[in-house]
């Protein structure tokens, strides 16, 4: 069994559970696990990882991300998607381009969105979602995220294509709800496809049935490369990392970093702190360095 990532396309009305689950019986383990949920509904880039791969999720599911949607202008539903019961119709004849350009521009940049109450957050220690499902009326708090850029590709009547990249976090059905809402319209989200997390994007990303053929494993020390900043450290210095020991280095970069030996290997994630590396994961084994 490789180490390190694999890019699938996740198809439409799978879970990214689903997925892990079928990456598991392909790659023979169950050291197996992703960044980032798709909802079924969504396609397109979900990033798994493979034995220490799965060490680098949690913060691959930090990065900011792109997607391609599709939203109906006039018409509300209960998930804020198409798999939704409607709510309410309303006519959106009257919606201009430019009324329509003016609702999306305002949700560029910091913005205070409020989940979708059908998502995975937990309240309570319980996913909203389980909650709905049961008839409650859940509110969930607004929390702060970043849209980089809420681009109008094409409309067709009601129907908007948009392109959003977006901080970890965010809800794009939460986007179409609010951008209806800001119309007086409605909307919600019919087509949803995820083109980028981090530094992976779908030219990088397979089918599973291609994956079932031949399951392409990108290397731990090359999804590190790909994902994160690089800090290359002596044979010295990583042995001291291995063991836990402290670095002085002034020079890092101010996030997220992967750093590697001289051989090439990764040895770890590190951030900085008072002057010196600070590691979050250790990959390498002191035989290793």
């Amino acid at each position: 069994m490789s180490d390190g990532l694999v890019v699938v396309d996740k198809p439409a009305d799978w879970t990214s559970h689903d997925v892990v689950a079928r990456i598991r019986r392909i790659a023979g383990t169950r050291r197996v696990g992703h960044a980032g949920t798709l909802d079924p509904m969504a396609t397109g880039v979900l990033v798994v990882g493979i034995g220490r791969g799965t060490r680098l999720l949690g913060h691959l599911a930090l990065a900011d991300k792109d997607y391609e949607a599709t939203l109906r202008l006039g018409v509300t539903t209960t998930t804020e998607d198409a798999q939704g019961d409607v709510v309410e119709t309303r006519d959106a004849g009257g919606v201009t381009d430019q009324s329509l350009a003016d609702a999306i521009s305002s949700m560029v940049g910091d913005i205070e969105q409020v989940p979708s109450a059908v998502s995975a957050v937990k309240v309570d220690g319980e996913r909203s979602y389980k909650r709905v499902r049961r008839g409650e009326d859940v509110q969930l708090a607004a929390r702060r995220v970043h849209i980089e850029r809420f681009d109008v590709v094409d409309r067709r009547g009601d129907d908007v294509d948009v392109r959003v990249t977006c901080s970890t976090g965010t809800y794009v059905r939460a986007l179409a709800r609010d951008v209806g809402a800001k119309l007086g319209v409605g909307a919600h989200l019919t087509a949803l496809r995820r083109t980028r997390v981090g530094g992976f994007n779908l030219e990088q990303a397979r089918s599973l049935d291609d994956l079932a053929l031949d399951l392409r494993v990108v290397p731990l020390a090359d999804a590190v490369a790909a994902a994160f900043p690089r800090v290359d450290v002596s044979d010295e210095d990583a042995q001291r990392l291995v063991f836990g020991q402290r670095v002085e280095r002034d020079d890092l970069p101010g996030e997220t970093f992967g750093v590697f030996a001289p051989d090439g290997s990764v040895v770890a994630l590190g951030e900085p702190g008072d002057g010196r590396l600070k590691t979050l994961v250790v990959f390498a084994h002191p035989a290793a360095t």
